[in-house]
């Protein structure tokens, strides 16, 4: 919501201000510089999910303490700028860079997600690597009925997003760890690279008939059940977990009122 409000770059510039303000007063204030320079950084840290895509949040995240660095406004040690990087860490685990990004799923991109993978009332949904919650957003507009669930590796991302997101079950965890058997669908937003191992555990894991939902990327080799345009441009990729006799590899895609569909062959 407020990336619509914020044209770029008034985002960062906000930040960067916001976070000059706080060091400059705890300066006044007589808070020892480190720890001036870590509440300024912590700020500019926490602004940094304001940025849209990955190298604005690195750049939102960064300015503070460059510009700082340059105009050497403060004597401190040199172990005290490995603060910002270990700030980023803090929010950006490493394990979690295997995965993707912070990429935000727009908010009506999964409205037309039941016409191809139709759920019951209460049936369990799983936003694996939740980030801050677009995707539970969007996905309790698809789904007013279900049981949304979200898994996110950063703990200060779980935790923002559990607030964000009241009435879903928030958990902090690794996707590639947590057992999907008890969800009849998992939703993803990862990269490309990551596809055909979420897809590999789908089918391990999930019961014959679930479905796995890829926004943007398609898992490799494999057909979809059906793919759907979403607003912006972004496709939402749907696909089942197999069941004997549904689908042979020859499965051939049609397209039916802008939802695109396989045409089933019986083994």
């Amino acid at each position: 919501m407020v990336r619509r409000f914020l044209p770029w770059p008034a985002p960062a510039l906000l930040a960067w201000a916001a976070a000059w303000l706080l060091f400059v007063a705890l300066q006044r204030a007589h808070l020892p510089a480190a720890w001036a320079l870590l509440l300024a950084c912590g700020l500019g840290t926490a602004a940094s999910l304001l940025g849209g895509t990955w190298w604005r949040r690195g750049l939102i995240a960064a300015g503070f303490p460059l510009s700082l660095a340059l105009t050497g406004a403060a004597g401190l040690p040199a172990w005290a700028w490995l603060v910002p990087l270990a700030l980023l860490l803090l929010v950006y685990p490493l394990n979690a860079w295997r995965d993707a990004p912070l990429f935000p799923t727009p908010p009506d991109a999964l409205n037309d997600l039941p016409d191809a993978a139709p759920l019951e009332p209460g049936a369990r949904v799983l936003d694996a690597g939740c980030g801050l919650g677009d995707g539970l957003i969007a996905l309790r507009q698809a789904y007013p009925l279900a049981r949304l669930e979200g898994l996110e590796w950063s703990r200060p991302l779980r935790w923002l997003c559990a607030r964000r997101c009241p009435w879903a079950r928030v958990a902090q965890g690794d996707l590639w760890r947590a057992d999907w058997s008890g969800y009849q669908l998992v939703y993803l937003f990862q990269r490309p690279e990551s596809m055909a191992r979420a897809w590999a555990k789908g089918c391990a894991e999930m019961a014959p008939g679930a479905w796995l939902v890829s926004l943007e990327f398609p898992v490799p080799g494999v057909q979809p059940h059906a793919r759907q345009q979403a607003p912006g441009g972004r496709a939402a990729w749907v696909y089942c977990t197999p069941r004997e006799g549904r689908m042979s590899d020859t499965t051939k895609v049609t397209t039916v009122s802008g939802i695109t569909k396989p045409s089933i062959t019986a083994e």
